[in-house]
């Protein structure tokens, strides 16, 4: 049942994005357009300390005009590596290093419109250190205990759908596997 693309025309390409317009063709061969949004693809780090305490950023995000919680997270630069970028994201945005990774999934943030891919990871054996913020960047960094970020979650003040992805996962066990 797919879809045939007939042809595309870029309307927006960005720094972080580019939006494009595809003629499209149904099974049935019904024509019509969809608007698809290009990303490079990011990563998410869920990194729990010894105390499990999972670490948290709290960033102003411009799109929903809100201070949002989220687990540490970046985009990927051209032919970076997942794990890398992990690694730089959580060093650049909580100070945070760790002795251990581990890749818990990938998953499409939006599939109805846009094809970022977000790979998230684990982190654990952390070891605290100064934060390395890119300009413009203004986050804080905080350290919550996983019982209190699953109720923040449930409340509504954790309402960001990769830290809540990866809050479940580390809930469910999912990280030992």
């Amino acid at each position: 049942m797919a879809i045939k693309t007939l042809k595309s025309n870029y309307v927006y390409q960005g720094k972080i994005l580019a939006l494009r317009i595809d003629e499209v063709e149904f099974p049935a061969g019904m024509i019509g357009k969809r608007e698809v949004v290009e990303h490079p693809g990011a990563v998410g780090i869920i990194a729990l300390t010894e105390d499990n305490e999972v670490v948290l950023v709290k960033q102003f995000r411009q799109a929903t005009g809100d201070n949002m919680w989220e687990i540490p997270a970046g985009k990927l630069e051209p032919g970076e590596d997942p794990q890398g970028c992990a690694i730089r994201e959580l060093k650049e945005e909580t100070g945070f290093t760790a002795r251990h990774w581990q890749k818990l999934t990938s998953f499409y943030t939006s599939p109805g419109f846009a094809n970022e891919i977000l790979h998230l990871y684990f982190a654990r054996g952390l070891k605290a250190g100064e934060q390395n913020l890119d300009p413009g960047e203004y986050i804080n960094t905080s350290l919550l205990p996983l019982p209190q970020a699953l109720s923040w979650v449930r409340r509504g003040q954790i309402c960001d759908a990769k830290t809540i992805i990866g809050l479940l996962w580390l809930n469910a066990g999912g990280w030992g596997e």
